[in-house]
């Protein structure tokens, strides 16, 4: 019986030169693709622009704005009252 070499890591390729799947670049998705990234990129503008906006609380829970759906949410799970 022979032993088989296995990589340390399976999701690293052995050679680190060589992508295992080519990168897809912007311009070669689907213009529906193109259009929701950036959507999601707006938003994602708009998020970062509020929460920049809201004055910094003092003594607070730390992360997200536990408020920030119109629901309280502590570790995913929301509560509303």
């Amino acid at each position: 019986m022979t032993k088989t070499s296995m990589p340390e890591n399976p999701d690293v390729p052995e050679n680190p030169d060589v992508d295992s799947a080519p990168q897809r670049r912007f311009e070669d998705l689907p213009p529906a693709a193109q259009r929701a990234l950036m959507e999601a990129e707006a938003r994602r503008k708009l998020y970062e622009s509020q929460v920049a906006a809201m004055p910094k609380e003092i003594g607070g829970r730390k992360g997200n704005e536990p408020a920030r759906y119109g629901d309280w949410e502590v570790k995913g799970i929301a509560t509303d009252f």
